[in-house]
């Protein structure tokens, strides 16, 4: 993955925008049902300038060397690992600018809400949600920077486009929070 938006991403205003979108594209290729993906965020000025090669094998040239952050894929989130206990475990060294997550998840419009039965434990409301007839199946991209910066791209799977994606700073709240955690000492 480079920097440069890819056709059909949206252009944005800030750096964080464009990498939240550019991840969420690139996870729309991947298709659907797929496992969580985290990323570093990196300065691209200072990656060119520091880690030459890593910038040339990742498609960075001297035109993308001011400005901007590249998203950089991480190994695979450990099988069975809850991911907020795995979010936990996280300490990004200094270079690391921000970091972003990818993940699918269902989603109930507000309105069903109200019709969650009390006392569910983790796997009954899960499955309560699965078998819901007003379900949505999202993808939800959250981006946070060391700074306390936060975007998140939603896309929901029964309208797959890039033209679709929702972008906003407080869309995955709890998620953002999680990822700037990451960032604590």
């Amino acid at each position: 993955m480079s920097n440069t938006a890819t056709e059909g991403t949206p252009l944005a205003a800030n750096p964080l925008t464009r990498a939240v979108l550019e991840i969420d594209e690139y996870a729309s290729g991947l298709g659907w049902d797929r496992p969580a993906r985290l990323f570093a965020l990196v300065d691209t000025a200072q990656l060119r300038t520091e880690e030459p090669a890593l910038a040339d094998q990742l498609g960075l040239g001297e035109e993308s060397a001011t400005g901007g952050l590249t998203p950089i894929e991480q190994d695979e989130l450990p099988a069975g690992t809850a991911l907020d206990e795995f979010l936990a475990t996280i300490a990004w060294p200094e270079v690391i600018a921000g970091c972003a997550l990818t993940v699918e998840r269902l989603m109930l419009p507000p309105s069903a809400e109200t019709a969650i039965p009390e006392d569910l434990d983790e796997a009954a409301l899960a499955s309560w949600v699965a078998e819901h007839p007003e379900r949505q199946e999202v993808r939800m991209t959250v981006g946070v920077l060391r700074d306390g910066a936060r975007e998140s791209a939603v896309r929901l799977r029964a309208k797959d486009s890039a033209t679709e994606v929702l972008t906003g700073a407080d869309l995955v709240p709890g998620l953002a929070d999680a990822l700037t955690a990451t960032f604590e000492a």
